[in-house]
């Protein structure tokens, strides 16, 4: 049998096979020959840049990098400028992996990676993805993605689908009537897997509940379902786990470094540690031990085409107190570090607990669909909302009480009940947003 999957990256440059060999070697260390693997790599990376890359030595300046504490930490902001002002000498857009970020975080930026780094990107998601059967030359995925809409666009993925084994099912009109299609899909055809954004995936699952499909008895092939890009709460993945009747996986990636984490077969959230190393600092930049929450801040240890070292990619977390430098347990994701609401008393509170206090009340009936909260003013926010029947007072009374009890009172709320949600050219869905300039 061919495998489509990787000749198709073998094509296109990528050396997928002496990847695949190199991230083997990596997995055979152990204890201290991982130790010091791992700091070789991150000083190799670090002289690589500052001998070859001058945008990086630049940014250095005259800092001390021979302690790694004192490396200074790089933000989404360094990327702000043209690429190849940021490209390592002797690599060019010609002979690298150019791609866009999302832009999630709202700062998107154009970034590159050589090919053997993205190869090696690909070796990660191959083996994690392995934990749980999955072949990503054999195994049929049902892919709830964004897909662009322009011809071009729209075809490059319909061919790389195709090569990649996998069916799209787009993800801007989840109606009813849409979410019955997909239903006669499963039916039809053998899936091994879903993959997609959990908010459309969570959409689905409420529908096979509204019908009272076990989806693994319609496509008994299914083994999994993996979730990324968007946060998956503890209720969501109940929900997926019954409605489809197979595991969860929560998977946490990064398109400019790799797959960060993914959810191993004993439930932990294990951390990439092969070909990142991922690090939690507080506000003064200082690493913090494991248990403590603060900003997730990564080093890429391959990519020689562009720096990504001690990269502050916006988000909160914790690894667990349990993790080992080897075998780091990622314990909580809290969210963007942008996504936070200032509110009018000064206290500054995550977006996500305001997602988090209306989802517990708005969502017993199942009538709420999915929602998102805006904040328009210091004091007032918005949550617009796809519903079969409008909220009652007595709901929205509820949530107002709920979030007196969690954050603070005098807060004002406008619901407002669409057809769809808005969400962004890649399909996601951003469940808390603030409007309000933190000045």
């Amino acid at each position: 049998m061919i495998n489509f999957f990787n000749l198709s990256l073998r094509l296109n440059g990528f050396p997928i096979k002496e990847a695949q060999k190199k991230y083997q070697e990596i997995g055979l260390l152990s204890g201290s020959d991982f130790e010091t693997y791992l700091n070789l790599k991150k000083k190799e990376i670090v002289d690589f840049h500052l001998k070859h890359n001058s945008y990086y030595l630049s940014f250095v300046g005259n800092k001390n990098c021979t302690n790694w504490n004192e490396i200074p930490i790089m933000t989404k902001k360094e990327f702000q400028r043209p690429l190849n002002v940021r490209l390592t000498e002797n690599y060019t857009v010609k002979n690298v992996y150019v791609n866009k970020t999302s832009g999630s975080s709202g700062d998107p930026f154009i970034f590159a990676k050589d090919k053997f780094c993205h190869a090696l990107t690909w070796a990660n998601i191959i083996h994690r993805f392995g934990w749980f059967g999955l072949d990503f030359n054999t195994s049929l995925q049902a892919r709830f993605y964004g897909i662009p809409l322009d011809f071009i666009g729209h075809t490059k993925e319909r061919i790389k689908d195709l090569l990649s084994h996998r069916y799209r099912f787009t993800i801007f009109n989840l109606s009813d009537s849409i979410l019955e299609q997909i239903v006669k899909k499963f039916h039809s055809k053998r899936f091994d897997y879903i993959n997609g954004y959990t908010s459309s995936i969570v959409l689905f699952a409420k529908f096979l509940k509204k019908k009272n499909i076990i989806l693994k008895t319609i496509c008994p092939t299914l083994k999994c379902c993996v979730v990324t890009s968007e946060m998956l709460f503890d209720e969501d993945k109940k929900l997926l786990e019954q409605q489809f009747g197979v595991p969860v996986i929560n998977e946490y990636g990064a398109s400019e470094l790799d797959l960060i984490a993914f959810q191993n077969t004993n439930d932990e959230w294990q951390v990439n540690s092969e070909t990142l190393f991922v690090e939690i600092v507080d506000e003064n930049d200082q690493v913090l031990p494991y248990g403590k929450e603060g900003r997730v801040v990564i080093t890429s240890l391959y990519n020689k085409a562009h720096p990504f070292i001690r990269y502050d990619i916006g988000d909160t977390g914790i690894l667990d107190e349990k993790s080992t430098l080897q075998k780091p347990i990622l314990k909580k994701l809290i969210g963007r570090t942008n996504d936070v609401a200032i509110l009018p008393s000064g206290k500054k509170s995550p977006g996500l607990t305001f997602y988090y206090v209306t989802k517990s009340i708005i969502e017993d009936d199942g009538n709420v669909k999915e929602f998102i909260i805006k904040q328009t003013k210091i004091d007032t926010f918005d949550i617009e909302y796809v519903s079969e029947i409008e909220l009652t007072q007595n709901q929205i009374k509820k949530i107002e009480n709920a979030i007196s009890t969690y954050l603070e009172n005098g807060l004002i709320f406008t619901f407002t009940r669409k057809e769809k949600l808005e969400r962004s050219k890649s399909g996601k869905l951003k469940q808390f947003v603030s409007l309000v300039n933190p000045s």
